[in-house]
């Protein structure tokens, strides 16, 4: 299956400062992409390269195979994109806007009431087609932002921070808005929001300071391994004697005789090696469980170098 996006390479440089480095990913038909990272990790830089808005200092973007850089008119037909301010002029009513947007999109005259009232009905705004934007909610607001991004049919749809400023209600019904776009199309959602990702995202990649530091599945990684077990001991002796043991790093008490192991990087002991070891202790292990890691853990790991609390 060919990617609908392709970044090999992507850096981008403020004067002296290296905001994205060594960017490449690729994105497929039917995936919500998760753009995962603190603010000022890189997010809305890369975007704006893969958007045509920003021109990379190094590396190459293609869209549905089209390079951006040689062929910006071309590869920017298969794009959608809300950045993170929507480009809305609130003089202007739904439909005024909307078939504006259509008509910079170049929607043939013949087939653009029908893109228009297809981008509408997406995005739940049949109702205030003679609205002004200016009056609408929030909410709405960015209903309005995303049926501009897909007037005309993308096949890429780009969202920056889709939900910011927008309470309980209108949070959940934007998600379900971005899963239906990601059914038949290709997005990608950038956002500080842990439970954004969660919630609608079938492929996560974390940025840390311009750099990819993390990238999985959802779908079948959900909760990868951690490096740390979990252990019970019927007649545990004192922690630091536990730690002595070879390959563990750190160990953590979080009750009486229960434990959690950090293991050494690359230590090279097998999880039977450590049962084995722990049984031959006489300690009388009554629990060994790998601990699996959240979302969240992986967040707080890569951007402050923590664990966080459990």
């Amino acid at each position: 299956m060919k990617p609908l996006i392709k970044t090999e390479g992507l850096h981008r440089y403020y004067g002296d400062h290296c905001a994205v480095q060594d960017l490449s990913f690729e994105l497929y038909p039917g995936e919500v992409l998760g753009l995962l990272g603190p603010n000022g990790a890189g997010k809305s830089s890369t975007l704006r390269m893969i958007a045509g808005n920003l021109a990379p200092s190094m590396g190459t973007v293609w869209l549905d195979g089209v390079d951006l850089q040689a062929n910006p008119t071309q590869a920017k037909r298969v794009l959608g994109y809300l950045p993170e301010n929507p480009p809305l002029y609130p003089e202007l009513t739904v439909d005024e806007y909307l078939y504006y947007c259509a008509r910079l999109h170049c929607v043939t005259s013949d087939v653009i009431d029908q893109a228009v009232s297809d981008a509408k009905s997406c995005c739940g705004l049949m109702d205030v087609s003679q609205r002004l934007i200016g009056n609408l909610s929030k909410g709405y607001q960015q209903r309005v932002g995303i049926a501009q991004a897909i007037v005309h049919n993308p096949k890429v749809v780009i969202l920056d921070e889709p939900t910011v400023g927008l309470d309980p209600i209108q949070i959940r019904e934007i998600r379900s808005l971005i899963s239906d776009l990601g059914s038949e199309r290709g997005v990608i959602l950038s956002t500080h929001i842990l439970p954004e990702v969660q919630a609608v995202c079938s492929r996560v990649l974390m940025l840390h300071q311009g750099e990819l530091a993390y990238a999985s599945s959802l779908k079948h990684d959900a909760n990868p391994a951690s490096g740390c077990f979990l252990i019970r001991l019927a007649r545990p002796p004192k922690q630091d004697v536990i730690n002595a043991i070879p390959g563990i790093r750190h160990v953590d008490q979080l009750a009486q005789a229960r434990y959690r192991l950090h293991l050494e990087e690359n230590a090279g002991c097998s999880a039977s090696e450590l049962t084995e070891q722990l049984v031959q202790a006489g300690w009388g292990l009554e629990e060994f469980i790998p601990e699996q890691q959240g979302l969240e853990q992986i967040f707080v790991r890569i951007t402050t170098g923590e664990q966080s609390a459990s």
